[in-house]
């Protein structure tokens, strides 16, 4: 709203009387504003968006209300609590994964094998720790409150990270999943030639109006959330070139199977 105004910082700070330090914590995240602020810092920049309006005020409101990740707050790293509000606040989901099966849809086993690998090695009490969170987190598309979408690159469904069977195990409940009306699992096969992807994994989270959508990006140093306009629209892109080049879902379904069966011949 400032920045569409042509205010600075400063200016806005004066306008609605607060410092520009408020300013630039409001607008981080770091200091919470009332409605009646809101609104106020709205008709100051001119915006007469008002589904925008409203939907920042449902934010405020909504913020009021601990989640369940409050509970692991202090034991688990900011960036577990971050990715959990983050989903917990969209409207719907959307996944790419290159190397590993979506932690969505992990089962505990595969996700246990996943923390194990982490480098330095994590004691045993905090693996579980990672995976009781990761299990919570699941509710969310589980229960169907939140539709999901996952697009799954063929080596992330070939990758073992604890032998074959906690691989066949998981392939088998990724199948189960794709028949939920509320998820969708398609695969992005070797074979599929040069479509274009992120170097990166990452979730593209729908708010209740395009401006509040964002993206949850994985990298070897943390996540990161982004929701500036140029990355939105790239992730948009990727997420079309997907849409129409990655296999249907029944042919996902099929595929996943023949990927199990291979891995279970691994087992004998």
């Amino acid at each position: 709203m400032r920045e569409q105004a042509g205010f600075g910082g400063t200016e806005l700070g004066r306008l609605v009387g607060m410092s520009p330090a408020q300013v630039t914590q409001m607008e981080a995240g770091k200091i919470g504003i009332s409605v009646e602020r809101l609104r106020t810092v709205a008709a100051t920049c001119m915006c007469v968006n008002e589904p925008l309006i409203a939907a920042l005020s449902d934010v405020i409101t909504e913020r009021e209300k601990p989640g369940w990740w409050e509970d692991y707050r202090g034991t688990l790293s900011s960036d577990f609590i971050d990715v959990a509000e983050f989903e917990g606040q969209a409207r719907s989901l959307t996944t790419y994964t290159m190397a590993f099966v979506p932690g969505l849809l992990q089962t505990g086993p595969y996700a246990a094998a996943v923390f194990a690998q982490t480098f330095p090695p994590l004691p045993r009490h905090e693996i579980d720790l990672r995976t009781a969170f990761r299990m919570q987190r699941q509710r969310l598309v589980r229960s169907g409150a939140t539709p999901y979408s996952a697009f799954i690159h063929e080596a992330a469904l070939r990758m073992q990270f604890s032998g074959p069977a906690v691989l066949a195990e998981q392939l088998g409940a990724l199948i189960e999943d794709s028949r939920q009306p509320t998820i969708s699992v398609r695969v992005v096969p070797f074979d599929i030639g040069a479509m274009p992807s992120s170097s990166e994994n990452f979730t593209y989270a729908e708010g209740p109006v395009p401006e509040l959508d964002g993206a949850q990006v994985d990298s070897s140093l943390g996540i990161r959330i982004v929701d500036a306009p140029a990355h939105m629209a790239k992730f948009r892109s990727l997420l079309a070139r997907f849409e129409s080049g990655a296999l249907s879902e029944e042919e996902s379904r099929d595929f996943i199977g023949t990927i199990k069966k291979e891995t279970e011949s691994k087992r004998e």
